[in-house]
């Protein structure tokens, strides 16, 4: 018997983002760009912030004005330099994932190939606003003892 998805607010949030990135990019070479987009924003971002962490945190000689900048924010030094640490490991995994992601481009796929691509992608996320998709959610969670009052 098959495991049911889960349920939970962040999964349905991942289900539906995930739905929406197959509909709006439904061809092979969409599914490039906005993948290759999306690592670079991450990276762009992380870098800023450890640039910023390491700026504001990592060049402190004065230990009681590194005690007083962290008491004011709640945050320990040793918290800081694990988050920078952990931040410098995500930078080195990014990295890696984007020498990969190159390799990525070097396919292209003939537009029937594309067009493959465009029907499964209704298939595997139809627009959750069609009306036939509607009338369908509708027909499926009626129940006997709770008729749709529409």
């Amino acid at each position: 018997m098959p495991e049911e998805p889960c349920q939970c607010p962040d999964c349905l949030r991942f289900y539906k983002e995930h739905d929406r990135l197959i509909r709006e990019f439904p061809t092979l070479r969409q599914q490039q760009e906005m993948s290759w987009a999306s690592l670079q924003a991450f990276r762009t971002l992380t870098s800023r912030v450890l640039e910023d962490l390491q700026k504001q945190y990592g060049a402190k000689a004065d230990k009681d004005s590194e005690e007083e900048s962290s008491s004011k924010k709640h945050v320990s030094i040793e918290e800081i330099n694990h988050a920078i640490s952990d931040i410098e490991n995500i930078n080195a995994h990014l990295f890696s994932i984007e020498v990969l992601m190159e390799r990525i481009f070097d396919v292209k796929v003939p537009e029937n190939i594309e067009n493959t691509f465009k029907e499964l992608a209704g298939e595997l996320a139809p627009d959750p606003l069609n009306a036939d998709r509607l009338r369908l959610n509708r027909l499926l969670h009626q129940t006997p003892d709770l008729p749709d009052k529409t």
